[in-house]
């Protein structure tokens, strides 16, 4: 049996957390003092990538194959040169990774990529050369894309349909869901029932105006699909193109991060907050809340977590269930790692002094 091991990147490096009888121990720091803005392990060779946001020096990939013991830096995402920029759509300049996914099991070596701006790229050799994904960026509705939580858009969910490779669907804040099915040629912007409240009421449902501030799909049925949105809790049960609305859940629909078990899709964890400029646990009360039956009603599950003074924040990435749909984690702001070992009933600190987290990952 594996070692349970799970990658959390960090504002000052990456580090690596494994399970030794029953308590987890860092037994590794990549990169320390640097941040580290997305790890990814490929499952299907090992290759292991991790994305670094060094300001003035610029955005850094590195890679370490399975037999290698050293990480090697490899090329870099980048914008083609605009000869002639206009002011509307100025020449982009890479500021962040801020997704990194594998392609299908019929695609060795595929890697997809997401930036800020919203810039989507490929790789066919492991990351040794990226190519932009034109079709997207020369969209016309791309000029409508807007910032959310950064002043420019990002692509921060890439989802690869497991029984297709070439259908696969992404998320922008701010600037909707959209779905290809044929690789990459050809995209179009879905979502309907989403609904941005920030919004005029007339533009309320314009596909184009959406916040999902992160969307996952269930490995077993990939046409089910969640999302944490800006304003809600969402969920699709045809591949994105219709949502539902979970309203009235307590304490907030405000958040960055869900989480779907990789079996049971009706199965979702979030992690609520107070939302726009505060952005706190509700009532300084960390907490996370789960469906197990796609939406019907929702738990608020405490046990094992801060209920005063907690001000904690989980970002995007920061939720993460493994391949058992039993072992969940996450991380926050404030440095905080907590793990679950029973779905979420309770919670456990297994690190109180890290560096604010990026982003983590069941390894």
């Amino acid at each position: 049996m594996k070692t349970p091991t799970l990658r959390v990147s960090t504002r000052k490096g990456l580090f690596t957390l494994k399970k030794q009888g029953r308590d987890w121990t860092i037994t590794s720091v990549d990169f320390p003092g640097e941040p580290v803005t997305m790890f990814l392990q490929d499952p299907r060779d090992g290759s292991c990538y991790a994305a670094l946001n060094l300001g003035h020096f610029g955005v850094k990939l590195w890679r370490k194959l399975p037999r290698e013991k050293e990480w090697k830096e490899i090329a870099c995402p980048a914008f083609p040169k605009v000869e002639n920029p206009d002011a509307s759509d100025p020449a982009p300049s890479l500021g962040q990774i801020w997704c990194l996914e594998t392609g299908g099991t019929d695609q060795p070596g595929f890697l997809w990529c997401g930036t800020i701006p919203g810039g989507l790229f490929s790789s066919r050799d492991r990351g040794d050369s990226w190519q932009l994904n034109e079709s997207l960026w020369n969209a016309p509705e791309r000029k409508q894309w807007m910032g959310g939580g950064y002043d420019k858009p990002g692509i921060h969910s890439i989802c690869v349909d497991p029984r297709k490779s070439h259908h696969v669907s992404l998320a922008v804040s701010s600037g909707g869901v959209w779905t290809t099915d044929d690789g990459g040629e050809s995209w179009k912007n879905i979502g309907h029932g989403l609904r941005a409240e920030y919004m005029p009421p007339e533009k309320q449902f314009d596909l184009i105006n959406q916040d999902p501030h992160r969307m996952v799909a269930c490995p077993a049925n990939p046409d089910f699909l969640w999302i944490q949105h800006h304003n809600g809790i969402f969920s699709s049960t045809d591949g994105g193109l219709n949502w539902r609305e979970h309203k009235g859940v307590k304490p907030s629909v405000f958040g960055f991060a869900v989480a779907v078990h990789p079996a049971d899709p009706q199965t979702a964890w979030f992690v609520p907050a107070i939302k726009d400029e505060r952005r706190i646990p509700v009532a300084g009360k960390l907490s996370v809340t789960r469906t197990r039956n796609a939406g019907k009603s929702f738990q608020s599950l405490r046990k094992g977590l801060p209920q005063k003074h907690a001000y904690d924040l989980v970002y995007r990435h920061c939720l993460e269930v493994d391949g058992t749909g039993r072992r969940l984690g996450f991380g926050s702001t404030t440095g905080h790692v907590w793990i679950s070992e029973n779905s979420g009933d309770s919670w456990k600190l297994v690190s109180a002094h890290l560096p604010p987290v990026y982003a983590i990952r069941w390894a």
